[in-house]
Order: structure tokens, then C-alpha cells, then sequence
């Protein structure tokens, strides 16, 4: 198997979002830092390469709704 094959199928681990303001918003149920729900971070330690990618993907979307909100309200 060459080099590049075994990092296709083993990836880097998926790093978390956490950027050390963790601070929960009651009007979105998210934090203010990460985006992220508390149950996601409760069980990011718990969750599978493929969950964490998924939470990344979701992160992405609340990010584009938060911003589409600050445009709205100016």
C-alpha cells in the first residue's frame, strides 16, 4: 500500500471547534464560541470520526444562518 492509499483510508483525527469562549445561547440553544450543541460537546470525546465530521458540517450551516440573521437585523 503506498503512502498516500493509507492516509485516504486513515485520516487525521477530526479536531474540535472548541475555541475557549464556551458560553451557551438561550435564543439558539448553541454556544457562542463553537456553535456547537451542549450535547455535542457533552459527547464530542464519545463520538466517531465520521459523527465529528458531521457536527463540522452542521457547525458550518449554523455559521451561515447566524451570519444571514446579523444581515437581516442591520
Amino acid at each position: 500500500m503506498t503512502a498516500d492509499a493509507s492516509r485516504a483510508e486513515d485520516p487525521a483525527p477530526v479536531p474540535s471547534p472548541c475555541i475557549n469562549i464556551c458560553r451557551m445561547n438561550d435564543a439558539t440553544g448553541w454556544c457562542d464560541g463553537c456553535l456547537r450543541t451542549i450535547d455535542e460537546i457533552a459527547n464530542w470525546s464519545l463520538l466517531d470520526e465520521a459523527t465529528r465530521r458531521s457536527v463540522w458540517d452542521a457547525l458550518e450551516t449554523r455559521h451561515m444562518q447566524l451570519m444571514a440573521q446579523r444581515g437581516a437585523a442591520r
